[in-house]
């Protein structure tokens, strides 16, 4: 076995939706406000019951059942998130609890937006090296429970959420090299910080940033997979706001390919928006098995990740 793949992926939202009608009745703000600044209509929000592990584990289950595998096959389990309230145990290992997996390695990754994509890569080296055979990576964020409900400059972009995929060996490489980053003297333009923690950002920086920056970045992850951008049949860009994703997606040249546009029914579920979306396209059949689908996360700490994937 000389590469890996993702062999399934799976995603779990929150019952409860909350619409831009809903929200003009809690902050200064409107339907038309909202849409045309960040295209976002609706978005999940899960209840004081409902933790970050649990959002997880939902995603996991169904990945895992998608695959055919068994809890047991997994020996490694990485969750990207942002949002763990605790340090210890992290959400890795309380996933790895409630679906029943035996011994695995258990790690969260806190890349914030590009967590899931770096989660991804940091499991295809794990895997291709041998240390794991089977891998669980899954990207969850409870944003509601860092968010300011008073300040519509944040409230009204985020959502709650999770996505997950099982990778695993395969004869051909199907993750592509990752291509990532970060700009660390900008890491203050996103933040979740203080006590109680809060979602902050200087919106402005991260839209110039996002779309001057990172359309020949990406470009590069895909010319590391072999693949120019017209040969993509699918992007999947961090669903943070469709101003940004709508003119990156532009710029890289990937007309032929399907992009993703979840965030105007989910908003920004941070670590999860790109395994969430990636999983509805599967689910949906806009993409189909084999498929090359361009996987490009960014924000949190201003970092970005991006490979090319196989779809399963």
């Amino acid at each position: 076995m000389n590469g890996s793949r993702i062999a399934a992926v799976g995603h779990y939202q929150p019952a409860k939706v909350l619409t831009n009608e809903d929200l003009a009745g809690m902050v200064a703000t409107s339907d038309e406000w909202i849409t045309s600044r960040v295209g976002i209509r609706t978005r999940h929000i899960a209840g004081p019951d409902e933790p970050v592990d649990e959002l997880a584990a939902h995603a996991a289950a169904k990945a895992l059942a998608a695959a055919g595998i068994a809890p047991g096959d997994i020996d490694l389990v990485l969750v990207a998130t942002s949002t763990a309230i605790d340090r210890s145990p992290n959400m890795a290992a309380r996933v790895a609890a409630r679906l029943g997996i035996p011994s695995p390695a258990a790690m969260d990754v806190n890349v914030v937006c590009a967590g899931f994509t770096q989660a991804l890569a940091t499991a295809d080296h794990a895997v291709r090296a041998g240390a794991a055979a089977r891998a669980l990576v899954i990207g969850a964020d409870k944003m509601s429970d860092v968010t300011d409900w008073s300040d519509r400059t944040t409230c009204v972009l985020v959502g709650d959420g999770a996505g997950a995929a099982v990778v695993e060996a395969s004869q051909e490489a199907a993750i592509g090299p990752v291509l990532w980053g970060s700009v660390p003297e900008m890491g203050h333009a996103v933040r979740i910080e203080g006590q109680p923690a809060r979602f902050a950002q200087e919106g402005q920086s991260v839209y110039r940033w996002a779309t001057t920056q990172l359309p020949a970045i990406a470009r590069r992850a895909c010319e590391r997979a072999g693949l120019a951008p017209e040969d993509l049949a699918g992007v999947v860009l961090h669903q943070a706001n469709l101003r940004i994703i709508e003119p990156l997606a532009v710029k890289l040249g990937a007309v032929n390919a399907v992009v993703a546009r979840d965030v105007a029914e989910s908003g920004n579920t941070s670590a999860a928006s790109i395994p969430l979306a990636l999983s509805k396209l599967v689910e949906q059949g806009r993409i189909s098995s084999g498929d090359p689908v361009l996987l490009f996360g960014f924000g949190g700490n201003l970092s970005y990740a991006g490979q090319v994937v196989r779809c399963p």
